[in-house]
């Protein structure tokens, strides 16, 4: 189950790391097989050269033991004074295989016990006329042994053994696999730099076209432009004639959305017009203007829904909002210039929002105006960014020090024409519009308590932080 999770893990991360993790783990892989199959070749080797020296002190060994001397005259030399230096771990005995110790002929170096058989690697005795294996000395040490059976006919048939340390062996294997192993660090310390160099290279058109996106997403760009492979062209291409169809579609419904609010309008004010020239009754003629400045109003209130869902797909839209801010506290602050209203405007620099400068202005202006008429005197602005799901996220929170909103009065408030208060001018569209048009971008609006003692508004849309600048 754990390797389950961290496969999926490691499928959500990017190409690089992906291609990084598998060029390490084959690589790995690769380097710890080769260091094995070339240390088991090598302890072959060098067993096998080991054995050639043994195989030459037990070839004259059998020299000399086939000489015809008399048995008890013979004499054995190998010329190696090694084989004289007490438990020097070169040794030698000559003797009948039911000898008893007495009887078998040894090196000087051989103290006290005689030499154990030669056992291959399961611990069998080997048979045939040269057999070679390991054994232990009378000391502990262990030995590489090499035995011969010599037929002297009439005398009986003798074994030859030749005895040398194992250790020898280990210590050149253990000095070619230090030897391997960090020549093999090395060179994967190599593969992976030149890896990682190779990734970079080869993942720098993604990174460049990850980046014109970017700048297409922030307005700083309408398409993607530049040289790429033959490998993603055909994508930056894709891309860019999506771009234009989508583009072309908003403007036709554009186009449309205009033409409509002309053809809806124009016939609206020429009925209000001739019921005020007309001869109709009072009531009759208030009537009718009454509801024609509904019709007038949910009119507005559609072709404004209409237009701002065709806005909020369009690629490369953004609006620096310190501006537009700006400019919505100095319209409010002359209009309710009576109440001498104090506005707190804290916007980082560089804060932008990714759509239409109209929609900004005209969700922060509604939140902004219902802030001002319920204010005693204090109207404080923060935006910031944050990251949610791993995309930006443009924050602005508006709140006042007016008498505020009970917790089940804030989710009423929010439905289309709901006035809590008739005392107030207004049509009661204007935060039902916010929630409409952040729902349009794909954002979020809610209402809360604020740390002023009114109410605290809080729109969430997509934005971008300027570069450099950390997110929440």
């Amino acid at each position: 189950m754990r390797r389950l999770i961290d496969l999926l893990a490691l499928r959500r991360r990017s190409i690089a790391v992906r291609l990084a993790v598998s060029a390490f783990l084959s690589s790995s892989a690769i380097l710890l097989i080769a260091a094995w199959i070339l240390t088991t070749l090598y302890r072959e080797n060098t067993e096998r050269a080991f054995d050639s020296r043994l195989l030459v002190f037990t070839n004259n060994l059998a020299t000399d033991l086939v000489t015809p001397n008399d048995p008890e005259s013979r004499t054995f030399s190998l010329g190696d004074p090694r084989f004289d230096l007490p438990l020097s771990g070169w040794y030698w005995q000559v003797g009948k295989p039911d000898a008893k110790p007495r009887d078998i002929r040894t090196s000087r170096s051989l103290v006290g016990v005689p030499l154990p058989p030669a056992t291959d690697a399961d611990g069998k005795v080997g048979v045939g006329q040269i057999r070679q294996g390991y054994g232990k000395g009378q000391d502990g040490r262990l030995l590489r042994i090499m035995e011969r059976d010599v037929d002297l006919g009439e005398e009986g048939r003798y074994t030859v053994r030749v005895a040398g340390p194992a250790d020898e062996i280990v210590n050149d294997v253990e000095r070619f696999r230090n030897a391997l192993y960090m020549t093999f660090a090395l060179l994967g310390a190599s593969l992976a730099i030149t890896t990682l160099l190779q990734i970079r290279f080869g993942l720098a058109p993604l990174k460049k076209m990850r980046a014109a996106l970017g700048a297409i997403r922030q307005g700083e760009a309408d398409r993607i432009t530049g040289t790429y492979p033959r490998d993603i062209a055909p994508l930056t291409g894709e891309v860019n004639l999506l771009i234009e169809t989508n583009r072309e579609i908003l403007e036709r419904a554009r186009t449309q959305v205009g033409n409509l609010a002309h053809a809806l309008k124009t016939p609206l004010s020429i009925i209000v017009n001739e019921v005020g020239s007309s001869d109709a009754p009072d009531d009759l003629a208030l009537k009718i203007r009454e509801q024609a400045a509904v019709m007038r109003d949910q009119v507005n209130y559609h072709l404004d829904r209409a237009r701002a869902a065709a806005l909020a797909g369009t690629l490369g839209t953004s609006t620096e909002i310190e501006p537009a801010l700006a400019g919505l506290v100095r319209t409010f602050g002359k209009i309710y210039r009576d109440k001498d209203i104090a506005y707190e405007v804290h916007v980082p620099s560089g804060l932008r929002f990714r759509g239409e400068r109209q929609d900004f202005e005209e969700m922060v202006g509604n939140l902004v105006d219902n802030a001002s008429k319920w204010a005693l005197g204090r109207v404080a602005i923060r935006a910031e960014v944050i990251a949610r799901d791993g995309y930006p996220h443009l924050v602005v929170a508006i709140e006042d020090d007016g008498p505020g909103l009970p917790p089940e009065a804030r989710q009423a408030v929010l439905g289309r024409g709901r006035r809590l208060d008739e005392s107030k001018p207004g049509s009661g569209l204007g935060l039902s519009i916010v929630a409409d048009l952040a729902a349009l971008y794909r954002g979020r609006f809610g209402l809360e308590q604020a740390a002023l003692g009114g109410l605290r508004a809080v729109l969430e849309v997509p934005g971008d932080a300027p570069a450099g600048a950390a997110t929440h």
